[in-house]
């Protein structure tokens, strides 16, 4: 452990709010610990011995002898904190939300605002209309979630401890009153929370939701994971990028234009319809009024964004990509702290990846620069070309040595880049472009991405090593270098070694010292070969399609929260690095994704894990057999599956216990 505290401080740092009692309406849970510590517990505290590790008990996965559980947030882990004079400290954790969406919390100004809920270009709310009565929509989607602790006094009415801001983002709403499906239909929205922290026992408590306005960035699309980046901004996202090729049948983004512009002839507007928009890193600077403002960085590839990691020379950006045929990205920046202009690079894999076993040996991999340019050139581009004026494009085998056979999310087709339009190529159509230039474009659903700095490793997310993963699939290249032999559906962590004064494919030394230069898997899922008695079709007991990661450097502890259609519930893992644990901390509704996940160690000398969910009760093949059982309780605990919550995990010290080791 290289980071050393005592005792005293450790409690400030890990132990976070104490476990309340709160509505099981709201968390589930019908009883509450005690968080006092008796006096003489107390005075221990105050000893000088200094912090030793931390692990989490693995809690059981729920089932239908307690459905209830199954219907909503719980945890029943506990964490324990070692020092070196041999005692611990035993904490229960448990789950507290900040609100439920679809519910009326503080606006900061004497009045109340809707939690969730889409606007459109001009601010006003966007309507659902489709049921029996109408109402504003709001989301059952929140996803990305960052604490920001600012310098500066708050100027926010009621903070009578300290403040602490957090931007929320929401991914989309899964239906709307009709029944029909909204994803990707509605302009996301992304908010700051201003959350008044009580000095004495870390509880945060919400005293202002503001909506950001994002007309600046031409509305959100699609936000999903995020994260903090060292210079204490939000680094938000936009996945699934629309093609611009087929945009005139895309009836989706037909729609998102339509609710962003409050207008059905919007769509026949080139620049307001332009899908060359979408498909980008936005930022949100929280400002001390408990306020956001927004700016879309066009300058970072147009991929299927998910959670970004800034390295620690805050001008290096490693990226996933949530997509098929998706590859490892990497910008760097041409200022600290600065995403406004930068270098594009993609992945190339040296080896065959044939294996996504922790036990397989690792992948070299080398790096493509693809370009150079800045966030004001790319999107002067953007507004000025379309996808013809970029490529050229076939179906079909043309016969012409000029055009290259590429996979874009599955789907093969030949294109060119027209003459001089390379760099409108690199950043607007990246996925075509980087297959050309010869990056290993052959990875299926890239989510998170987090950072052991001590270790100089990254961590990155495959949720499904599936499709354009798989030798002989019809979604599969094989110039792509990634040929499993057979699909892994419960995917995969995977961990890529960071090296300095690497050279590019063209010999030029990149300006970086946090380049991977090898990939290799660090945990995987297990896929059953039938359903358990559950309906579970992957092991429960192993992590299922992981999506958000995140990794504690004080606790050596990554976190992984799942998206999964093979766990009846999708759960929280914590995994030791050191010690090769993996502990089940907690789960979510059935149906619902693990969303929201952050390890915050300096919010006032307090550390905090967020998590969120979204869309509970969002059933699929695997709940057959618990589906008719839970249904009604999720509607109950969840606005008739219409919301969900953004919280925190909190804790609660259990008892003392000083056990010399022998």
């Amino acid at each position: 452990m290289k980071n050393q505290n005592t005792r005293r401080d450790f409690l400030k740092i890990i132990s976070g709010a104490p476990l309340l009692p709160f509505s099981s309406s709201i968390a589930g849970v019908s009883a509450f610990l005690t968080s006092s510590i008796s006096e003489a517990n107390a005075a221990n505290l105050g000893k000088n011995v200094l912090f030793s590790s931390v692990s989490f008990s693995n809690m059981a996965a729920p089932n239908l002898s307690d459905p209830a559980q199954m219907a909503t947030t719980s945890t029943s882990s506990v964490m324990t904190v070692n020092y070196q004079d041999g005692s611990r400290v035993d904490y229960a954790l448990a789950y507290e939300p900040f609100f439920l969406t679809g519910t009326m919390v503080p606006n900061g100004k004497g009045g109340n605002t809707l939690a969730g809920a889409y606007y459109d270009i001009s601010g006003s709310a966007i309507v659902d209309t489709s049921g029996e009565s109408s109402r504003p929509f709001f989301s059952n989607g929140p996803d990305g979630t960052s604490f920001i602790v600012l310098n500066d006094a708050s100027t926010v009415p009621g903070i009578s401890g300290k403040a602490v801001y957090s931007v929320v983002q929401f991914e989309h709403t899964t239906r709307n009153l009709h029944g029909d499906k909204m994803h990707g239909r509605l302009p996301s929205p992304i908010a700051v929370l201003t959350l008044d922290q009580n000095q004495a026992t870390g509880k945060l408590t919400l005293v202002k939701y503001s909506n950001v306005d994002t007309a600046s960035a031409h509305g959100l699309w699609i936000t999903c994971g995020s994260s903090l980046s060292p210079w204490n901004t939000h680094l938000s996202s936009e996945e699934y990028e629309p093609d611009a090729r087929t945009i005139s049948s895309n009836a989706k983004f037909k729609g998102f234009i339509q609710n962003l512009y409050g207008d059905a002839a919007a769509i026949k507007d080139p620049l307001k319809a332009n899908p060359y928009f979408y498909g980008h890193l936005p930022e949100v600077t929280v400002h001390s009024d408990g306020t956001g403002s927004i700016t879309k960085h066009y300058c970072l590839g147009r991929i299927s964004h998910e959670l970004v990691q800034v390295m620690p020379d805050n001008r290096t950006v490693l990226m996933g990509d949530d997509i098929n045929n998706g590859g490892y990205f990497m910008f760097i920046a041409d200022s600290p702290r600065d995403l406004s202009a930068g270098t594009l690079y993609v992945a190339k894999l040296n080896q065959e990846l044939t294996s996504v076993s922790p036990s397989s040996k690792p992948t070299s991999l080398e790096w493509i620069k693809l370009g150079h340019a800045s966030s004001v050139e790319i999107e002067s581009l953007a507004t000025a070309l379309n996808f013809s004026d970029i490529m050229s494009y076939a179906e079909t085998d043309p016969m012409d040595q000029t055009y290259s056979k590429v996979y874009l999310n599955g789907e093969p087709q030949w294109v060119k880049v027209k003459l001089g339009r390379e760099k409108a190529a690199a950043f607007l159509e990246t996925h075509r472009y980087a297959a050309i230039r010869g990056g290993s474009m052959g990875f299926s659903k890239m989510e998170g991405t987090t950072l052991n700095a001590a270790d100089r490793v990254i961590y990155s997310a495959l949720s499904a090593c599936r499709d354009s993963m798989v030798k002989g699939n019809s979604k599969h290249d094989p110039k792509s270098m990634v040929k499993l032999p057979k699909a892994l559906k419960a995917g995969a962590v995977m961990e890529l070694r960071l090296s300095e004064r690497i050279k590019d494919t063209n010999q030029n030394t990149i300006d970086s010292e946090w380049v991977p230069i090898s990939l290799q898997a660090v945990l995987n899922g297990e896929d059953l070969p039938k359903p358990d008695e559950l309906g579970n079709t992957a092991n429960p007991d192993k992590i299922a399609n992981p999506d958000n990661l995140k990794f504690d450097e004080k606790m050596r502890t990554l976190f992984i929260g799942e998206d999964s259609t093979m766990h009846i519930n999708n759960f929280l893992w914590a995994y030791n690095v050191d010690t090769k644990t993996l502990s089940r901390i907690l789960s979510c509704p059935a149906g619902a994704e693990s969303t929201g996940l952050q390890a915050c160690n300096s919010v006032h000398g307090w550390t905090y894990i967020t998590s969120n969910f979204q869309h509970a009760g969002d059933w699929s093949s695997v709940h057959k057999k618990v589906q008719s059982t839970l249904e009604p309780l999720i509607r109950a605990n969840y606005d008739d599956r219409y919301s969900a919550a953004v919280g925190y995990l909190t804790s609660s010290p259990l008892q003392m216990k000083i056990e010399r080791k022998v």
